[in-house]
């Protein structure tokens, strides 16, 4: 294997990029590391970088940093996607970077013990083999296939490790409100195949190996209709990071499933903003939960740019807008039967056939509630449509 000599730019320094930029150092690689609090302008940290890494938040905040630092990349270079972000996402920035630079898709299995000492799971989309040395100092490498399949593997593994952990939570939850002794219970299911995810929980972490709100983006990011589990999980998440447990390790679940208490009431109103919605202004969120209701707010066609997708096009955007309902249902575990009121502004009441066309789509049985109004303009200009809804929630 011939030794990796070029320089690395490792963009996030949090609790997982630190132990991992770290240990590319000890290694003796040359490494350059950016975090957005130091205000160093991205584009200059990743200037010259044969390989640039990043471990961010969120596919925003990938795409945010990435499209900044898109001045500084030079010809040849690789990027080497380390965060959880889903296979959309990867896909998007392929077509966000320049085509002289490489894609790799590399999310990782473990917490922050395994990065330090280079035990984490990397799971490889795409050809890795310039930078196969590298991504081995983390850990284990897995080669998954094309690009994106990393990030769909990450994302699948998820899909069942974390409504595992939140499954575990209800049942010491149930055995604590039937009397049953909580030790107890977790020695029994430590002879179980749920033991290893029981013995997570017994003493819950104090240190933020994997937090709670991670956890949620993970399973929010995941999303697709047929997952009631993970709905369910998904659900039990979200309320937690609404009451204030997002920066929490994820075994802090086991606390808070079933304990309702004056410090932390239950939260009655959820927000939900989910990854794969462009992100909003910061004075409203695209949905709120009420127990069995779901509001949802005006949906419009612009992406995460804030750019209107489709100009004028009454076709183009109502397609865009339902796709984006439709995304926000199935977070939910919904779908458009579930519907009970719809309400369209449009800037043209002479658009209705357009938009009858693609509606008709993804309601397609009984409708539901429904007003139709004309309005002069809407937030921004060349948008020709905003759709809000009323949705009941199936089996809560």
């Amino acid at each position: 294997m011939i030794a990796f000599l070029g320089q690395i730019a490792f963009l996030g320094q949090g609790h997982m990029g630190v132990p991992m930029a770290r240990r590319l150092m000890v290694a003796g690689h040359k490494v350059t590391t950016w975090r957005r609090a130091d205000g160093v302008a991205v584009a200059a940290a990743v200037e010259g970088a044969d390989l640039v890494i990043t471990m961010l938040s969120d596919p925003a905040a990938v795409r945010e940093v990435l499209t900044a630092a898109l001045p500084g990349l030079r010809p040849g270079a690789t990027v080497v996607e380390m965060s959880t972000i889903g296979p959309e996402a990867v896909h998007a920035l392929r077509a966000l970077l320049p085509p002289e630079v490489g894609l790799v898709d590399a999310p990782v299995l473990g917490s922050v013990g395994p990065a330090a000492e280079g035990g984490l799971t990397v799971l490889a989309g795409g050809d890795v083999a310039g930078c196969r040395e590298v991504l081995s100092v983390f850990g284990s490498v897995r080669e998954t296939g094309p690009l994106g399949s990393g990030a769909a593997m990450k994302l699948a593994v998820m899909s069942a490790l974390v409504p595992a952990q939140v499954l575990v939570a209800e049942t010491l939850a149930y055995g604590r409100a039937h009397g049953v002794d909580r030790g107890a219970l977790l020695d029994v299911l430590a002879g179980t195949p749920l033991g290893a995810v029981a013995e997570r929980l017994r003493t819950p972490a104090e240190e933020t190996r994997y937090s709670l709100g991670h956890a949620t983006k993970d399973l929010e990011l995941a999303a697709w209709e047929g997952a009631t589990m993970a709905a369910s999980a998904r659900a039990r998440l979200q309320e937690a990071r609404a009451a204030g447990l997002g920066g929490r390790d994820l075994t802090a679940i086991a606390a808070h499933v079933g304990e309702p208490s004056p410090e932390r009431p239950e939260r009655r109103a959820v927000p939900l903003n989910l990854p794969t919605i462009p992100a909003t202004n910061g004075f409203y969120s695209h949905a709120v939960r009420a127990g069995d209701t779901l509001y949802i707010s005006g949906q419009a066609a612009f992406d995460e740019r804030g750019e209107v997708v489709g100009p004028g096009s009454m076709e183009v955007q109502a397609e865009y807008v339902f796709q984006l309902i439709a995304r926000i249902l199935a977070d939910q575990g919904a779908t458009f039967e579930d519907v009970a009121f719809i309400r369209t502004y449009l800037t043209d009441m002479e658009d209705r056939a357009a938009l009858g066309r693609v509606r008709r789509k993804y309601i397609t049985g009984t409708p539901p509630a429904s007003t139709t109004v004309e309005v002069s303009k809407l937030f921004l200009p060349s948008l020709v449509l905003e759709v809000d809804l009323i949705v009941v929630l199936p089996g809560r």
